[in-house]
């Protein structure tokens, strides 16, 4: 999608469709609502005295212009109360705005900025492009039939003080950052795991770095085995497909860097440990922390932050085979713990280990791992509400904190209690890879803090990388207008915020 930020009013611009935002109550006080419903001869007015229309949050409402304004359409999108408004709410609104656009086959749409009596302008020209663009999107790498309705081809974002047209800018250009980084998690995860394979998967990591400027290196078997990365390997061994370990690295300072781990298991069957049948497509998307990450190299690159970010993802499948590895297995890790195989499919914590010992020799200022890794998060979280994240410094969990409020995706710290490091204490080994039913979400954190000896956070994103329920508006529709599913790019947002915030 084209995106300009144009000096205009929005009742004199030429479109398909324009979009406009109007607050719970009906008041017409924001004045590119006034003008606009002046320009429309009161239709807006008319439309609330009729109550068809109440504002709120993402209703939505269709008014022909018959030739009154130069667009042929007005759409008026419910903000909700305004004392309830947030870059949150400008997002979803905006999504549900263009939404409606492509539904009824809009080409060229301008939009005013969402928010902006309340918000400050450059944020809300932020969540605004964020929402139309994440609004808009949908997965259709594998279809051959062509759609009923095309895609929205350009958006003018529309501001009528000249004084403020640089800050609209600004806004902008980050949302477009943001949302092309979310795009490509979102394709990662949604794309096949038989072509999004380890080997998939690293030249993806590859093609995202040629686009961005980011520096990317790809590690074969040969260097996994002479790193001692058996924790790894040991999920890999049952796997047809050679697994690789992915080194992103963008140097915008010369700074010690943060690292971001991604779990990249690109199909998780459980291994011998093996997974009911019943929703195992769905373990496409174990590999939604590596899809993050990538995401989020994308987008900070294109906005040149002042960062040095190093990004690690140990990639490979978990299947079961003759030479897959087993419940009752010792291996040993890089940092040399040894580890008591209890389930096969408390894989990512095995990958996740190795990568997180190698992430020290950066010598790094602080770690995040994202990973899809237990039903427990979602269990205690809910599905599509919220990531859990524990974190062993209190200053950086408050940055998370920060960066959950400011991005709009949830996460809320879990505590890392010394009585779970029971639950994987063993005979056998120095510990086990799963505490079993009941251990709890704490278990599989304390394991990976094993192998960490810097301020780490962990979060885990186990229920919200795929769209299950469909609360939020800019997730994608995947097969509109009611089969709502897909791959949400959850934590490209929040990363990209922590890291604006570190910077």
């Amino acid at each position: 999608m084209n995106i300009n930020v144009i000096n205009a009013t929005i009742q004199t611009t030429s479109a398909d469709a324009i979009l406009v935002g109007l607050f719970k109550g009906g008041e017409i006080s924001p004045a590119v609502i006034s003008a606009t419903d002046k320009a429309l001869n009161g239709s807006i007015s008319e439309l609330l005295r009729a109550n068809d229309f109440r504002g709120e949050l993402n209703e939505a409402a269709v008014i022909y212009s018959h030739g009154a304004i130069p667009a042929s359409r007005v759409i008026i999108v419910g903000l909700g109360k305004v004392e309830e408004l947030s870059l949150e709410r400008i997002r979803q609104t905006s999504a549900t705005g263009a939404k409606k656009a492509r539904e009824l086959g809009c080409k060229v749409i301008a939009s005013s900025v969402f928010g902006a009596e309340a918000v400050e302008i450059s944020s809300a020209a932020q969540a605004t492009i964020e929402g139309v663009l994440l609004g808009s999107y949908r997965w259709r790498k594998n279809h051959t039939s062509p759609v009923e309705r095309g895609d929205i081809e350009s958006l003018l974002l529309v501001e009528s003080d000249k004084g403020k047209i640089s800050a609209v800018e600004s806004g902008a250009s980050v949302g477009q950052a943001v949302a092309s980084g979310v795009y490509r998690a979102r394709d990662l995860v949604n794309q096949s795991p038989n072509i999004m394979n380890p080997g998939g998967l690293a030249q993806a990591a590859r093609d995202m770095a040629i686009e961005a400027g980011v520096q990317c290196t790809v590690h074969e078997l040969d260097w996994i085995q002479a790193q001692k990365m058996t924790a790894f390997l040991s999920v890999t061994q049952g796997s047809a497909y050679p697994p690789k370990f992915i080194v992103l690295e963008y140097k915008g300072s010369d700074a010690e860097p943060l690292v971001f781990v991604g779990k990249g298991l690109t199909f998780d069957s459980g291994g011998i440990s093996l997974k009911n049948a019943d929703g195992m497509e769905d373990m496409r998307s174990d590999m939604g922390g590596a899809a993050a990450v990538i995401g989020a190299f994308e987008a900070i690159a294109k906005m040149k932050l002042p960062i040095h970010i190093v990004g690690l993802i140990a990639a490979c499948e978990n299947m079961p085979s003759g030479t897959a590895y087993r419940p009752a297995d010792v291996v040993t890790a890089r940092n040399g713990r040894t580890i008591e195989i209890i389930s096969t499919d408390a894989e990512g914590r095995m990958t996740l280990a190795d990568a997180l010992d190698y992430a020290a020799e950066f010598k790094p200022k602080a770690v995040i791992d994202l990973a899809t890794l237990t039903g427990a998060c979602v269990t205690a979280l809910g599905q599509n509400v919220a990531a859990g994240y524990f974190a062993n410094n209190d200053s950086l969990a408050q940055k998370v904190d920060e960066a959950s409020r400011a991005s709009g995706e949830k996460l809320w710290r879990l505590p890392l209690y010394t009585e779970y490091r029971d639950k994987i204490k063993t005979d056998y080994a120095d510990l086990k890879n799963s505490g079993g039913i009941g251990s709890g979400v704490g278990s599989s954190a304390v394991f990976l803090e094993e192998f960490t000896s810097y301020p780490w956070a962990h979060w885990d994103i186990a229920g919200m990388v795929l769209d299950k329920t469909g609360p939020t508006a800019y997730y994608p529709l995947t097969h509109p207008p009611h089969i709502i599913r897909g791959a949400t790019g959850f934590g490209v947002r929040a990363l990209v915020s922590f890291a604006r915030n570190w910077a």
